[in-house]
């Protein structure tokens, strides 16, 4: 701190640093991840809670698709009402182009080699396309695929012709209950950290993740848990055209996330609404930050957001036969709020989970769910003069299929600092004196929305956005007396 001080500071001693835990409850109901949490690639299986009527087990797996896999494709064709005709299945079918804007895509065989598809070229059974593999009312979906970095679910709508890379066809946008049909599939799958593109919006933002097999990036000496993404920032805190050169502040601190996708759907036939679905995202969240100095005071009721780093992953799902390609999209910033009087020094670490997303019921449609469990720790805590100081350090997510925004959550943990009361300057050169009561609080703040696109699983559709609600939890920290 780059003014000094002449009155009396509160400090946190040391011998009174304790641990303080809230759980926030979900604020609607959801359906309920398993105990533990898989593995990259581990697959969970989850019955239907009646048995099919023809006694069939209609179940799917839900599972990371392997890399070896990242081009697959899935399709279902019209067949009349046997079950079978409509049945998704696996195909050696590919996406060769897709043009977002006509919906025209290019479809072709992979060529085979010993049963199995592979990007080689060479003769090899099955590996001659044929005219018109694909018709019209044919269901795909494909993995990311040239024009399509996000997946595609389409519904082939009209057979143009064949061209030197394979058949052009016509497609409008597809739902997953068309593939689906009346299966049932439930699942929690982690994101590889290192499948995120990183861009770095601060010049001071270092990026550190881990996997199995040893595989491993970032600052030299980094700790990172198995399956985590961490980022570190350090910044000054940009002061406002009206502020004084004295108001200076700086924050400093780290993001850690072990991101997760979560999916569920529960069928009711391919051309019927399903009795069920969820869409999500939570993770183990491990934060720490220290804010440091005098903040310039805030314009308006808005706080001073400062993103500093966006990711993006598309992870594929292998729901059965299916590719589900999931859009999932983090925004990690810094945000603080002051009135430019109160100088702080204050760090805490935060360590928890979370989990917000959208659930379908065939009796209330689409609701929120959302909630958090998390506990902090203040590392240390001092506050002078009187005003208020607030600085988060968060993450804004959105998931979504196929590239189209399901859901969005802003989870934000923050430090709050704030003193109230007056200071007496004494005339024969003493200390001054001060009278008043100062505290340090931490918290955290979940919100977010319900987007329209989430009735791409073959649901209703959703008129307005529908708000998670802000779920709020605070604690304090520390506290004292500023009177001297």
């Amino acid at each position: 701190m780059r003014r000094r001080m002449r009155h009396r500071r509160a400090l946190l001693p040391a011998f009174t640093v304790t641990t303080l835990f809230f759980a926030a409850a979900c604020s609607s109901p959801a359906p309920q991840a398993a105990d533990h949490r898989p593995a990259a690639g581990q697959e969970q299986r989850i019955r239907s809670a009646e048995d099919p009527a023809d006694g069939a087990d209609h179940a799917l797996t839900v599972a990371a698709a392997p890399t070896a896999t990242a081009t697959a494709t899935a399709t279902a064709s019209p067949g009349g009402s046997a079950r079978s005709a409509r049945q998704a299945h696996k195909t050696t079918l590919a996406v060769r182009a897709y043009d977002s804007h006509t919906r025209r895509a290019v479809i072709s065989d992979q060529p085979r080699r010993n049963g199995s598809p592979s990007g080689s070229p060479g003769p090899s059974a099955g590996a001659s396309a044929a005219p018109h593999r694909t018709a019209v009312g044919d269901v795909i979906a494909s993995a990311p695929a040239p024009g399509a970095p996000h997946g595609l679910l389409a519904k082939v709508t009209e057979v143009i012709g064949e061209t030197d890379r394979g058949t052009e066809v016509q497609t409008e946008p597809a739902t997953l209950n068309a593939l689906l049909g009346d299966d049932t599939a439930k699942g929690d799958v982690p994101v590889d950290p290192s499948s995120f593109t990183v861009d770095k919006l601060l010049p001071d933002v270092r990026v550190s993740w881990s996997k199995t097999g040893d595989v491993h990036a970032g600052p030299k000496g980094a700790t990172v848990p198995l399956g985590s993404l961490r980022l570190d920032v350090s910044a000054e805190v940009p002061a406002t055209g009206s502020a004084s050169a004295s108001a200076s502040a700086s924050v400093r601190g780290f993001v850690q996330v072990a991101p997760q996708v979560d999916f569920a759907y529960g069928g009711a036939g391919t051309d019927a609404p399903p009795g069920s679905a969820y869409l999500g995202v939570s993770g183990d969240w491990t934060s720490g930050w220290a804010v440091k100095g005098r903040a310039a005071a805030t314009t308006g009721s808005s706080p001073l957001r400062i993103p500093f780093a966006k990711l993006h992953a598309d992870p594929v799902l292998q729901v059965g036969p299916v590719p589900v390609v999931v859009n999932l999209d983090l925004t990690c910033y810094f945000q603080i709020s002051a009135d430019g009087r109160v100088s702080v020094d204050v760090e805490q670490s935060l360590k928890g989970d979370f989990k917000a997303g959208g659930t379908f019921g065939p009796a209330k449609g689409w609701t929120p769910v959302s909630s958090s469990d998390m506990s902090g720790t203040p590392v240390r805590a001092s506050v002078s003069t009187a005003g208020s100081v607030k600085t988060a350090l968060g993450a804004e997510a959105t998931v979504g299929l196929y590239g189209t925004v399901g859901v969005t959550a802003d989870l934000a943990p923050y430090l709050r600092g704030e003193a109230a009361g007056t200071i007496t300057a004494a005339t024969d050169g003493s200390e001054p004196k001060a009278d008043g009561t100062w505290g340090v609080y931490g918290g955290v703040d979940l919100s977010g929305t319900l987007r329209l696109q989430l009735s791409i699983f073959g649901t209703p559709v959703i008129q307005r956005s529908i708000p998670l609600g802000v779920l709020h939890r605070e604690w304090k920290l520390a506290g004292g007396s500023l009177s001297s």
